[in-house]
């Protein structure tokens, strides 16, 4: 029997990750200078407080009432250091989703070169994306994107780039493997199956966005999402 097509479905009993912080904000005192030449780890320790604050005052205040000289300001480097290290303000935002999206898919490409059966993949997928979707960065992030794409398509163009379009190339190319497709109904259309699964994950995204799904037990919303992966196993994947 194919164990990608018989192996239930294991959300509920996959390990718990680290929750990752969801403000942007680092305590300052750990960038604190010290005298003489900077180190390697202090370099890094205060470039890495600079995407915090920047994280931070963008949802605090609006990506584009925001400006570099403000940033610079709280997190005390000068403006040059930010045109140096990243090139501009979308760029600093780009290492703010960059940041935000290691804390939850740490190893960007393993999805490609995963030999687990397909329903473990995919299961460990659903749970790292659900716990993205619902974090309070992320949703602050997904309201001021909304919000202000119309009049900033730039900040747009740099969200989706960054963040949901690096979602849906990883699951293109896990996809798009020979293996993979072998297990689903020849008639899937394979180019719908990274949106269909998002989706899937996501559930009714417009609720969560307006209300944040309070009240709701994690237990019942866990069921939830369940119940949701379980569909596009059924969707995708002949009977066993």
């Amino acid at each position: 029997m194919d164990k990608s097509r018989a192996a239930p479905n294991q959300i509920n009993n996959l390990p718990e990750q680290d929750a990752p912080d969801a403000s942007f904000v680092t305590d300052a005192a750990c960038c604190a200078k010290s005298p003489g030449r900077p180190k390697a780890a202090d370099l890094e320790a205060r470039l890495t407080h600079l995407v915090h604050t920047a994280g931070y005052l963008f949802l605090q205040k609006g990506y584009s009432k925001v400006s570099l000289e403000t940033i610079a300001r709280e997190a005390h480097v000068a403006v040059r250091t930010i045109y140096v290290k990243f090139g501009g303000k979308p760029q600093l935002l780009k290492a703010v989703l960059a940041h935000k999206r290691a804390s939850f898919f740490p190893d960007m490409g393993a999805m490609e070169r995963d030999t687990r059966p397909f329903r473990e993949v995919i299961d460990e997928f659903a749970q790292r994306m659900w716990k993205l979707v619902r974090s309070p960065g992320a949703l602050a992030m997904h309201r001021m994107v909304a919000a202000e794409a119309r009049f900033n398509p730039e900040l747009a163009e740099t969200f989706y780039q960054n963040g949901p379009g690096l979602t849906r190339a990883m699951l293109e190319q896990y996809f798009a493997r020979p293996d993979i497709r072998a297990q689903m109904y020849p008639d899937t259309p394979f180019e719908q199956l990274p949106a269909h699964l998002i989706n899937s994950v996501i559930g009714d995204f417009t609720m969560h966005l307006l209300f944040d799904e309070q009240g709701v037990p994690e237990d019942e919303q866990r069921r939830q999402l369940q119940q949701r992966v379980e569909l596009f196993y059924r969707s995708v994947l002949p009977p066993a």
